[in-house]
């Protein structure tokens, strides 16, 4: 053990900085930490509150020449002391009880982050923070170890804490960066698998709750809430196929038939504690599932880290890790990489919206409302007790751009759906008068979250080809799926909420009661070229409270059974692409329990295998037929051939694709009587064939219906030259495509 050498005479460091060192309050500490050149002379200094002693071994080795280091009157764990010159070096510390320990100073070390990064990061303008901030396992001059870095622009002091500091934070508080606001330090040999928070010394001095990483790529099972590094380089992807062919996979003359999921309770592993199943086992069992069922692509309810599982993952805190539940990183793009190889695109959803007031999460990040609004007015949302990002701050709009980017880009990710869009473009949303404040102009629309949207969708748009983006918006706020350019928001696609809810409430009706409110079911033709709209049957639809598709559909269990395939058949022979929640495509009886899995039992009994077989051949004709999605988005796909017939409750039209394809005539009868010779105009003479009726006994039902084909006569219908009788069993949906001949 090292004798203690007295103090040197002229140290370069005063009692006062030396203390403040020791108390953790310095503000550049890079300033005085590690090697400085000081009367000619180079001085290290360096802090570690459990040592007695401390010693510099030049050379980096342990075979080097050795400096004692003289402790620093009234500064505990304070060392200093002259070395012959600035060269690689290890600190070798004991305590008291004679233990000794080596380690590398970080404050031996350089910066990291580069001029035009900082230029960027200062001006809020760098696209891709993640690329500079959060934590990156690297090699920096010579050694391995991980690069933090954090955007916290009026903290007094950040410091990362960790098991290797003991989560002491007056151990390695990190270096500022000129004006940018960002903090940054290197820790030599701490790398993948660490777990790590910062502290922070708010504006007025007072030491904050410890900070998860807004930018970290992991984090620590719940309720733990601590970032863990995670090295996201280097995968080896197998996609190059889909990634080449996805732009026409995700345009609007595709068919996309989206099958939306929890994957916390899409399936469970009983006899593992009930245990969800990984990012690894989605990649089989889901991925296999999804795709034999005929859904063009996945999509998941949030998957960024979130503290809470009862916010299903709207309330996330690590909006850039995929979350631990599953796996670590590389095993969700495990997931997407097999979802990509099955022909299955994957959409995520994506919440700029809000986040919540965990203590550990961006809520006073530095002390002061950094991310959110400081007025409770525009900051706080009443609904649900989160706040609301300051969209109108460049580095806050920056680093939720850059987080879309991120999961398109890191993760290949082909599509984000973009939760409550409605709650972001009104100030006055879910407010009374006097709880609000009004933009620039006096209105109630927000400029800040209408800019962050369109540049969102211009920049991912325009930096990802092919990808696609969805707005889950329910007002008829005007434009949302059209181009920026053209004064839109410049998504790709918006959820017909008003659709959802008229003929969810038309088709819970009993049919006796159906005569009156029969436009419910027309009225959605009215607009449904307005925007490039998405049929969304989701999972709002069947929790609390609620009940699941199978109990909203009215009559004893046959009826049910039904109407919910009367009505999918409607669905899928309606203008606009389909999405349908996980669990209903078997008719579950019970409304969706995020603490379960789906009832997967229910599926071995008839009706249900039935209506899930109808699905499945729903999407299979849907994506064999250009006729029913060519032209989902546009008015000339479409033509009323019966839309009055309220006393009958039928419904007819037809859905046209290109010039060469053959049309299709979706009929529809939603009352439990079978109407025979029923005349229905067709566009085409000629045999027209039966190609899906929702009574077929295959899917639960009677099996009745036209034989598996009509013919024409020359008798005019509904404004068509050619016509036939049809047989309508009850509550049925019959689409006929014609043959060519």
């Amino acid at each position: 053990m090292t004798d203690t050498p007295a103090p040197y005479p002229q140290m370069p460091l005063s009692s006062e900085t030396a203390q403040q060192i020791a108390q953790g309050v310095l503000h550049d500490p890079f300033a005085i930490l590690g090697p400085h050149e000081y009367g000619g002379q180079v001085w290290v200094t360096a802090f570690d509150p459990g040592a007695s002693t401390m010693e510099v071994l030049m050379n980096g080795s342990g075979d080097g020449t050795v400096h004692v280091l003289a402790p620093v009157d009234g500064a505990a764990g304070v060392f200093c002391g002259p070395v012959p010159a600035r060269a690689p070096y290890l600190l070798r510390g004991t305590n008291a009880a004679g233990e000794t320990w080596l380690n590398e100073d970080p404050y031996r070390f350089g910066p990291v982050i580069g001029e035009m990064d900082e230029y960027l990061l200062a001006e809020g303008t760098h696209q891709r923070v993640w690329q500079v901030l959060g934590a990156h396992v690297i090699e920096h001059e010579g050694i391995r170890g991980t690069h933090f870095a954090v955007w916290a622009p009026n903290a007094r002091r950040v410091s990362v804490v960790a098991d290797v500091n003991s989560w002491d934070g007056r151990r390695n508080p990190m270096r500022l960066r000129g004006q940018t606001g960002v903090w940054e330090i290197f820790l030599p040999g701490l790398t993948e698998g660490a777990a790590y928070k910062y502290e922070l010394i708010g504006a007025q001095g007072q030491l904050m709750a410890q900070k998860a990483d807004p930018i970290g790529f992991g984090a620590q099972h719940p309720p733990e809430t601590a970032s863990v590094v995670r090295d996201i380089t280097g995968y080896g992807w197998h996609d190059d196929a889909w990634m080449e062919t996805r732009a026409g996979n995700n345009a609007h003359d595709a068919p996309i038939s989206v099958y939306e999921v929890h994957l916390g309770s899409w399936k469970r592993v009983a006899d593992e504690g009930n245990r969800p199943l990984s990012y690894k086992e989605a990649a089989q069992d889901l991925v296999k599932y999804a795709a034999d069922m005929g859904f063009t692509h996945l999509e998941f309810l949030p998957l960024s880290e979130f503290p809470f599982d009862g916010s299903w993952g709207y309330q996330p805190i690590g909006l850039f890790a995929p979350t631990i539940r599953h796996g670590p990183p590389h095993e969700f793009r495990d997931l997407v990489d097999a979802a990509h190889e099955a022909g299955l695109g994957v959409i995520l959803d994506w919440v700029p919206g809000h986040f919540p007031t965990d203590v550990h999460g961006l809520a006073q990040f530095d002390g002061t409302a950094l991310y959110e609004h400081a007025d409770p007015r525009e900051g706080f949302h009443q609904d649900w007790n989160t706040l609301i990002y300051n969209y109108g701050r460049n580095e806050v709009a920056n680093f939720l751009i850059s987080n879309a980017l991120y999961w398109l880009e890191e993760y290949h990710v082909d599509g984000l759906r973009v939760d409550a869009v409605a709650s972001m473009l009104y100030r006055d949303y879910s407010r009374e008068e006097g709880q609000w404040i009004p933009n620039k102009d006096g209105g109630r629309e927000n400029y800040e979250a209408i800019s962050l949207l369109q540049r969102t969708n211009s920049i991912c748009y325009g930096e990802v080809p092919g990808i696609m983006t969805a707005a889950e918006e329910s007002t008829s706020f005007p434009g949302v799926s059209k181009p920026v350019d053209a004064g839109g928001l410049g998504f790709g696609f918006k959820w017909n909420m008003g659709w959802m809810n008229d003929t969810l409430d038309y088709i819970s009706r009993e049919p006796v009661h159906r005569k009156h409110h029969h436009h419910q079911m027309t009225f959605g033709i009215h607009y449904a070229f307005s925007e490039n709209f998405i049929l969304p049957i989701s999972h709002d639809e069947v929790v609390h409270g609620k009940g699941s598709m199978l109990t909203k559909m009215p009559g004893l269990e046959g009826d049910k059974f039904a109407n919910l395939r009367a009505y999918y058949g409607f669905m899928w022979g309606h203008p606009g692409k389909k999405l349908l929640f996980m669990g209903c495509e078997i008719a579950q009886w019970s409304e969706w329990n995020y603490k379960d899995q789906v009832d997967w039992q229910a599926a071995e009994y008839g009706t249900h295998a039935g209506v899930q077989k109808l699905v499945k051949d729903l999407n299979h004709l849907y994506r064999d037929t250009p006729s029913l999605y060519l032209k989902d988005c546009e008015p000339g796909g479409f033509e009323w051939l019966e839309a009055n017939d309220m006393d009958n409750s039928i419904y007819a039209w037809v859905r046209h694709g290109g010039p060469d394809d053959p049309p299709v005539v979706v009929v529809c009868n939603f009352t439990p009587v079978e109407r025979s010779g029923y005349r229905v105009g067709l566009p085409v003479a000629g045999r027209w064939r039966e190609a899906l009726n929702t009574d077929s006994e295959a899917y639960g039902g009677q099996g009745r219906g036209n034989m598996g084909e009509v013919t024409t006569e020359e008798v005019d219908w509904h404004g068509q030259d050619h016509s036939a009788g049809l047989t309508l069993p009850p509550l049925t949906t019959i689409i006929l495509v014609h043959d060519g001949s």
